[in-house]
């Protein structure tokens, strides 16, 4: 398990145009917001403008810590090209006690 509250494993669901996603979740991991990020394709059907929409986009799914997650959401929607993202986090119960102490050790500030 994870050494305090801050260490817990977080994951943020967010949602990007397919052609954005790539780089996302490399600029998270790179810039030690997130551990792994984890690329799903997917088809989202939204109400936008007071008119259905339905497209083709990808689920990021981005392994971080309770302590780095607000970071990781800060950056992500200047990053992100939709002027609302989707960015939500999910919180961990029960994480696996190594992968929270791995994901802990990843995303560490190196500044």
């Amino acid at each position: 398990m994870p050494d305090s509250d801050a260490d817990a494993p977080v994951t943020a669901y967010v949602t990007a145009p397919r052609d954005a996603a790539a780089d996302l979740a490399s600029r998270l991991v790179d810039a030690r917001l997130a551990a792994c990020v984890n690329v799903v394709d997917c088809t989202s059907t939204y109400r936008w403008d007071d008119a259905v929409h339905e497209d083709e986009e990808a689920i990021l799914f981005a392994k971080t810590t309770a302590d780095r997650y607000p970071a990781l959401a800060e950056r992500l929607a200047g990053w992100h090209p939709h002027d609302v993202p989707c960015i939500e986090r999910i919180d961990a119960a029960d994480a696996h006690g190594p992968f929270a102490a791995w994901c802990a050790g990843a995303v560490v500030d190196a500044e």
